[in-house]
């Protein structure tokens, strides 16, 4: 009952955003909402690794940079359509992922050991993005301006809005598909005691590849989706640490291994975020000491992200009431 109230309210929320869009917002306001959607998709991304299957990742950069410069390539230099594009950037990083996962998991890497090996693939692939021709070099590469449903550009950005919604939801429907499968059975095994999952006949190797590889095709997603709306792409900003941190910290913050972890995250870290740079006076990086304040209060007050927080306060003076 909980989980299905749990989906119904984060369906409303993304169904109340959306008629907000419709009825008309700012247009600060509605390139702020663009922008926490694409950091929900890339928290759903990470969260299905590091929440539900306990692997967490410093490098999910590599598979959102992989999907962003695959679909700027492919319209840039290929004339190919942006969905089609987008569809190829989701499937090259689901690859990319298979591939650091194999190489990882047969390793026998896990915690801090897959954290560092993530971020040196991430690391690698920015140092190659940001050398070959291909790729723009340094310059980095520019999207042809074409609006249409075809290239998945709007001169009305409220029709981007609602498609990144409609995105997020999918990815709460994987979610919600996650929490009730053997598969997302299997992989909380994996997280709560892999040995323990082994000895139970659960193929560890498999489900690890699984996870690793469903995680970068919703990470490469957005990435894809990053790439229409700013219609620029560099090395620094496809393979920065910055995606990666913030997919993390919005999964963690919010809940990670939680329906709603992820988009609780983004909306709480980047409206937090925008005021602190509104109030800022123009200080750089005040917004990043505010999320490391954050970070720091949730690891020791609310270790379960803000979902759990508020759970917990549920059940407690729901409790209370009992006994009384």
């Amino acid at each position: 009952m909980k989980k299905n109230f749990e989906f119904i309210a984060a369906l409303a929320f993304l169904g109340v955003v959306g008629i907000a869009a419709i009825a008309g917002l700012p247009g600060n306001i509605l390139n702020l909402l663009i922008f926490m959607m694409i950091i929900a998709l890339t928290a759903q991304g990470w969260n299905v690794l590091g929440g539900y299957g306990g692997l967490s990742s410093f490098g999910h950069a590599a598979f959102f940079g992989t999907g962003a410069y695959t679909t700027t390539i492919l319209q840039t230099s290929f004339g190919i359509n942006a969905w089609v594009g987008l569809v190829c950037g989701v499937i090259l990083g689901a690859a990319v992922g298979a591939m650091i996962g194999f190489l990882s998991f047969r390793a026998g890497l896990k915690g801090s050991y897959f954290a560092l090996i993530t971020l040196a693939f991430a690391e690698v692939l920015r140092i190659l993005a940001n050398s070959w021709d291909f790729t723009g070099g340094a310059a980095g590469m520019l999207v042809s301006i074409n609006n249409g449903f075809a290239y998945l550009q709007f001169s009305d950005r409220r029709w981007f809005l609602l498609i990144l919604i409609g995105f997020v939801a999918c990815g709460l429907l994987l979610t919600r598909w996650l929490e009730r499968s053997a598969f997302g059975a299997y992989l909380i095994a994996l997280r709560e005691n892999d040995q323990a999952a082994q000895a139970l006949g659960v193929d560890i190797f498999k489900i690890k590849m699984q996870a690793i590889t469903l995680s970068a095709a919703i990470t490469a997603l957005a990435g894809c989706l990053y790439v229409q709306n700013f219609l620029f792409i560099d090395a620094n900003v496809a393979y920065g640490s910055w995606i990666s941190i913030e997919a993390l910290f919005a999964a963690i913050v919010g809940g990670a291994g939680t329906m709603l972890g992820p988009l609780i995250g983004s909306v709480l870290l980047l409206g937090l975020g925008e005021i602190t740079k509104s109030f800022s006076g123009g200080i750089a990086g005040v917004d990043l000491v505010v999320f490391g304040i954050i970070l720091i209060l949730c690891v020791a007050f609310a270790p379960n992200g803000i979902r759990g927080f508020v759970s917990d306060l549920w059940y407690r003076r729901k409790s209370r009431g009992k006994a009384m």
